[in-house]
């Protein structure tokens, strides 16, 4: 295994009893949280593998929750994100799912505001880090490592050209990108890392290009820019 950075190997600054239990499990809940763009009136979530068998026992129920009101995995208020979250309106359920999981650590979060939904499955890969595998309904790969941006759009000739141009204009390095559709010149969904955060100025031309049906921005360092 290829360790990127100190954290991979001692763990992040956290609440709870396991990194991969606690820890990551709230990383999980931002991303969802950040995918959908505002606080869920409704949120379901899935434990899968080692997840379904503890999650009781390990708080991750309790930490995918802190995750979902935006809280760090240091944050001291973690051991009260049950109430926290039925005290902001926050419906939340939970259920074991069957079937292989793509990892031990494995859970699905699906939220729901007025009109707008999301789902998100990802896993807890130890030490904190994550890895989602499935964004509203894409194949869709990314750690959240680094500010992620997620541009859905159409199947069409020349929108990830638009995209990268943008970036490469506000001097953006791409560290990663993944791409999957629903069908030739269907939806499409595009998952973009990059060594620095990107502005409201450059997420609103994303927006603005033709073609793309929405964007949602994950900075789990930072803020939400929906």
């Amino acid at each position: 295994m290829r360790f990127k950075d100190v954290f991979s190997i001692i763990g992040p600054s956290m609440i709870g009893p396991s990194s991969s239990h606690t820890a990551g499990a709230v990383r999980l809940g931002r991303v969802a949280r950040e995918l959908l763009g505002e606080m869920p009136e409704e949120a379901e979530v899935v434990f899968y593998g080692s997840f379904a068998a503890t999650y009781g026992g390990h708080g991750t129920d309790v930490a995918v929750v802190a995750g979902l009101l935006r809280f760090g995995t240091d944050d001291e208020r973690i051991p009260d994100a049950l109430r926290e979250a039925a005290e902001a309106g926050m419906k939340v359920t939970f259920r074991t799912g069957a079937g292989a999981a793509v990892h031990p650590n494995t859970l699905s979060v699906e939220l729901r505001e007025g009109e707008r939904s999301c789902r998100m499955t990802g896993c807890s890969i130890g030490g904190g880090n994550i890895e989602v595998v499935e964004a509203s309904g894409f194949d869709l790969r990314f750690t959240a490592d680094y500010p992620t941006t997620i541009v859905f759009h159409g199947d069409r000739p020349g929108v990830l050209a638009d995209m990268t141009r943008l970036l490469s204009g506000a001097n953006v390095n791409i560290g990663y990108m993944d791409v999957d559709r629903k069908g030739r010149l269907g939806e499409a969904a595009t998952a973009i890392e990059t060594d620095g955060g990107l502005s409201d100025d450059l997420l609103a031309d994303i927006r603005r290009l033709p073609g793309v049906s929405g964007v949602s921005y994950i900075d789990l360092n930072g803020g939400a820019k929906t």
